[in-house]
């Protein structure tokens, strides 16, 4: 039993080892969370497919404009029944049998005007006809023939498309672009989350030691008389909450580490160690300079614009429906008929067709007029809302990016107040351990030190949190000085 329990052991303890070697440990500083974020997070990675299915639907738009080539066919149509004919001999109906096979297919090239919403095409047509009964084959062909057809007061959907379509794409790109600083702008939330995990965690060691260490000693002045039982519970109470305070800040360390690191892309296996940037840019951005770059490159304000075109063109298109509409077909052609295909297609005759469809509603009970109203209260109420949104979005603009141009100054403090707190400590705890001051106002001391250190990292993060919030506005790298930009080419790879 115990050579097999030795080795069972050994095999046990091997395989936590290689466990424990295969957590792979990152260090990684704020501009590598930032890249691995823009690169292979989820959600830079649901955006790009976003900008693909935007790219595909106005790749589709495009393909109207170019010549279509299409066959169309039915190999075979049977057909086995009968056939209700009048004999005007007997002046009554007859039922014949009927037994049919055709065959037929048309081969067309099309070509859309966007501007008139013409349809031209070039077709070939065949069909071939076989009765059963009758032991009859007939052949029908136009082996080409030319095709228009052009609305008249019709709704031109081409026409508003050639509006709409590129001015959705352009939204689609720009979209793309605020959404990468989405990421970015989680990106700065998941790792201060992670990085104020991390300074709780040292707090807490730090805070667990040093309840320890004092609460020794108290309990020895304690004994030697020279300290009321008061404080001495006090400082067991001091160590007690630090013990708990260290079990949560190992709780919450590991909820912040899995939540970035499952942002990130990573997987169980990789461990997470942040180091906080020491600077920030020295930046300050004009009001005036965001609101221009924002009112042309931000892809609320395209959308905005977009809204107001698709109003517009149901506008159109509800005025269209609600009184007269025509449209000319036009054909001329070749054609051919005969029990001979050789025969007939070396003999062909010409063949021209012209026709005017037309539609005009009589009683509709103000039906057209009515959907005209709604459209044009529609058109009405989006402009409206479209102008309301614009105004919305100056007012938080303006106020953003104040807001930001005081975080360097609101740094600057932070870091200041955490370094006098931490010697505030230091000095307090030295005056406290020779029986100078008593325990409340080390314990005051600190909780200073405590609040000013995390007061320093929420600063960080609110610092960066308006920096990407200012490139999400206006779609320009204010570092740099240039607009933001990507390979869109090296998206749909």
């Amino acid at each position: 039993m115990k050579k097999l329990l030795i080795p069972a052991i050994i095999i046990v303890f091997l395989f936590s080892a290689q466990k424990i070697s295969a957590q792979e440990v990152k260090k990684l500083t704020f501009n590598e969370v930032i890249k691995i974020a823009e690169d292979q997070s989820p959600q830079a990675l649901m955006a790009k497919h976003r900008f693909r299915s935007s790219y595909w639907q106005y790749r589709s738009y495009q393909a109207q404009f170019r010549p279509g080539l299409t066959l169309k066919g039915t190999i075979p149509a049977y057909s086995n029944g009968f056939d209700k004919v009048y004999d005007a001999n007997t002046n009554e109906y007859k039922y014949i049998p009927k037994k049919t096979l055709t065959d037929q297919a048309a081969l067309s090239l099309s070509q859309a005007i966007g501007f008139s919403g013409t349809t031209i095409s070039l077709q070939s047509d065949f069909l071939n006809f076989y009765d059963f009964e009758k032991l009859n084959r007939n052949y029908q062909t136009s082996p080409i023939s030319i095709r228009i057809n052009q609305p008249i007061k019709m709704y031109n959907s081409l026409k508003w498309q050639t509006k709409i379509e590129p001015l959705r794409y352009t939204a689609a790109k720009k979209t793309f672009l605020s959404n990468i600083e989405d990421v970015h702008s989680t990106a700065v939330q998941n790792f201060f989350s992670l990085a104020l995990a991390q300074i709780n965690k040292q707090i807490a060691v730090m805070n667990l030691s040093n309840s320890d260490t004092l609460y020794r000693i108290a309990n020895g002045r304690y004994n030697l008389g020279t300290i009321a039982e008061e404080d001495l519970l006090q400082m067991q109470l001091s160590y007690l909450n630090a013990v708990t305070d260290s079990k949560t800040a190992d709780m919450n360390l590991r909820d912040r580490e899995i939540r970035l690191r499952s942002f990130l892309g990573y997987n169980q296996n990789v461990r997470l160690e942040l180091i906080l940037p020491d600077t920030i840019p020295d930046l300050q951005i004009d009001a005036k300079e965001v609101l221009d770059l924002a009112m042309a490159n931000n892809p609320d304000i395209v959308t905005q614009q977009l809204n107001i075109l698709t109003a517009q063109s149901s506008v159109a298109q509800a005025k269209a429906a609600k009184g007269l509409t025509a449209s000319l077909s036009a054909s001329m052609g070749l054609s051919t008929n005969g029990a001979d295909l050789a025969y007939s297609l070396k003999n062909p005759s010409q063949s021209q067709a012209v026709n005017i469809g037309f539609t005009l509603p009589i009683l509709d009970w103000g039906r057209g007029k009515g959907n005209y109203r709604m459209a044009q209260s529609s058109l009405e109420l989006t402009q409206v809302q479209a102008q309301q949104a614009i105004v919305d979005f100056q007012q938080n603009l303006a106020l953003d990016v104040e807001q930001f141009n005081l975080q360097k100054n609101q740094v600057a403090i932070a870091a200041k107040s955490d370094t006098v707190a931490m010697r505030m400590f230091e000095v307090t705890k030295q005056r406290f351990l020779i029986g100078k001051i008593a325990i409340l106002d080390l314990n005051n001391a600190d909780t200073k030190k405590d609040q000013n250190k995390r007061a320093y990292v929420q600063a960080l993060q609110n610092y960066w949190s308006y920096f990407y919030n200012m490139r999400s506005y206006a779609l320009y790298d204010f570092l740099n000085k240039k607009p933001l930009e990507t390979d869109y080419e090296k998206l749909l790879q």
